[in-house]
């Protein structure tokens, strides 16, 4: 059956099961747009291209499935460079579809004056994506991004782009294209298993370190981890993965000192998904331990961080079930497992003490947000408080921009996640952060997502402010004007209302927000100190500076 070629992707997301796509028309992706209009596929207009690209991340990140994103050629696929950016350092499986100058008017290698032209479109997203593809042949559009998907999709996931020239939308083809089958993971080795196994058996302290790799493999991760009797520490892209019940979950990063205690003491680490990136390990400044074991789809990701004395190759899951195998019984819970619940509460002790206002931000919500509710935070202060703190009753419940650190994606992304599960989603974001993409409250306002958005403002970026005071500098261009955010948000017709301060206030207001499962804007007024997890507080860099300075 002919159709056009617009009509030829749209099928092609249809059959991949794509049920929601975000983006901004264009004077060259019309014929997309009344493709999509007829078809089952939800369209989401934003009002910028980034946060397109960012509530398709958050889709992506809280349900596993492709998110996809569109945008129209030149200035409208550079503005979402920086949100690809973003999905590609987290792993996220991200589409991004983007029109180009129609190919009759094309000159390799020429800039002519075309509106929105670029010299070389797919070259600006090459560096963040895992593969570009160029719809060369209108025949072979529906094909072209199939194999998108599918890169986007196979292990490790992560975001492509895909190009397709206006002039073809229109062109009536045959094409009938299926779906690419996704990549078949690696079969560990079972002499580099058992070797592994070797070297975990014998340690008297192991830890157990998981990432987002490690999403879809909890069992897995928590019978090895009881087998060996070693507690697990998640990094944030695997916040919730291993159960609040599981008693090896430490709950805490390595940044707070109980927990990086336990770490200097371990004599065997198991990395499972995990690259052991600089945030995570305070810029190597943890000591590697005497064995490390990694599982990872990519050997060459295994070794980004420490050195690894064995690399099993292959999915988390599968993977882990052969390590578990050759790993001998439990004996009953042993080792620096059992050290984990004092661990816990002298630093759930020492911090309430040490940083009272923060944590009683976490207690508020830990007393009126579900552990299974889904979470997206920006790169403001109370999002680190989170990423730290928080627990979580399952993975791929939070969204935190730690990979690029890129500040604005906590909104977007939380739109995303509360339009595509219609189920209660908080939000929270910095003052700054927020005003990156305050237009999409217009988004709020017309879906009625069941979103909540706590926005804490102090009046400015709280914390670049501290960098500067922790520095002994003298505070500039930090403290920002900024709007009466009720009244913003009411003239887009979305409820808001300012709270009081912490404790019952705040909470009886996230209540009635998740509770109403419609948007509201939540404003909290206040300056909270960054945690230990921030690099101004490392006590690595200042145990550091104490050692070396004269």
């Amino acid at each position: 059956m002919s159709n056009t070629v617009a009509e030829h992707l749209v099928d092609a997301l249809e059959e991949l099961g794509v049920s929601i796509v975000f983006g901004l028309p264009g004077v060259h992706n019309l014929s997309l747009w009344d493709a999509l209009r007829n078809s089952q596929i939800r369209l989401i207009g934003v009002r910028h291209e980034q946060t397109a690209v960012y509530a398709a991340d958050g889709h992506a990140r809280t349900s596993g499935e492709l998110g996809v994103a569109i945008t129209t050629t030149g200035p409208g696929a550079a503005n979402a460079i920086t949100a690809t950016g973003e999905a590609w350092t987290c792993g996220s499986p991200v589409l991004v579809i983007a029109t180009d100058i129609p190919s009759t008017l094309r000159s390799p290698g020429k800039y002519r004056g075309v509106l929105h032209e670029t010299r070389d479109q797919a070259s600006m997203f090459e560096t963040v994506v895992k593969g570009t593809f160029v719809a060369g042949d209108p025949s072979a559009v529906a094909a072209t991004l199939h194999r998108a998907a599918a890169t986007a999709l196979s292990g490790p996931t992560g975001p492509t782009y895909l190009e397709v020239p206006t002039d073809f939308f229109d062109i009536e083809t045959e094409e009938a294209a299926r779906p690419v089958p996704l990549a078949v993971p690696p079969i560990a080795d079972d002499a580099e298993v058992a070797r592994a196994a070797e070297l975990l058996a014998a340690a008297e302290r192991p830890i157990v370190w998981v990432g987002r790799g490690a999403n879809a493999a909890r069992a897995e991760v928590e019978e090895v981890a009881y087998r060996l009797g070693a507690p697990v520490i998640e990094t944030y892209g695997a916040r919730g993965l291993v159960s609040p019940e599981f008693p090896g979950r430490l709950g805490y990063p390595p940044h707070i000192q109980e927990v990086g205690d336990l770490w200097d003491e371990a004599d065997a680490v198991l990395g499972v998904g995990t690259d052991f990136d600089a945030g995570m390990t305070q810029a190597w400044m943890m000591p590697r331990p005497a064995s490390v074991v990694s599982i990872n789809l990519l050997a060459s990701e295994a070794e980004d961080g420490y050195d690894p004395d064995v690399v099993l190759v292959g999915d988390a899951a599968p993977t882990l079930r052969q390590l578990g195998a050759a790993l001998p019984e439990a004996t009953g819970e042993n080792g620096a497992q059992a050290e984990v619940a004092a661990v816990r509460t002298a630093a759930r002790t020492r911090l309430e003490s040490e940083d009272p206002d923060p944590m009683g931000l976490m207690r508020d919500l830990e007393a009126s947000v579900p552990a299974d509710t889904s979470i997206a935070v920006d790169m403001c202060v109370a999002g680190y408080w989170l990423a730290a703190i928080r627990t979580f009753a399952e993975p791929r419940r939070f969204a935190f921009p730690i990979g690029w650190g890129t500040l604005g994606f906590g909104f977007p992304a939380s739109i995303g996640i509360a339009i595509s599960q219609q189920e209660p989603t908080l939000c929270i974001c910095g003052d700054g952060g927020f005003l990156f993409a305050a237009g999409e409250l217009a988004v709020l306002a017309e879906t009625q997502p069941p979103l909540t958005v706590l926005l804490l403002d102090d009046g400015g970026y709280g914390m670049l402010r501290y960098d500067q005071q922790s520095e002994g500098r003298e505070t500039f261009g930090v403290d920002l004007a900024t709007p009466d955010y009720v009244a913003l948000t009411e003239s887009f017709g979305v409820q808001a209302e300012r709270v009081a301060d912490l404790g019952e206030p705040l909470r009886k207001a996230l209540r009635r927000g998740l509770d109403e499962r419609g948007p509201r804007l939540l404003v909290l007024e206040k300056a909270l100190t960054p945690p230990e997890t921030t690099s101004p507080r490392w006590y690595r860099k200042k145990r550091k500076l104490e050692v070396t300075a004269p």
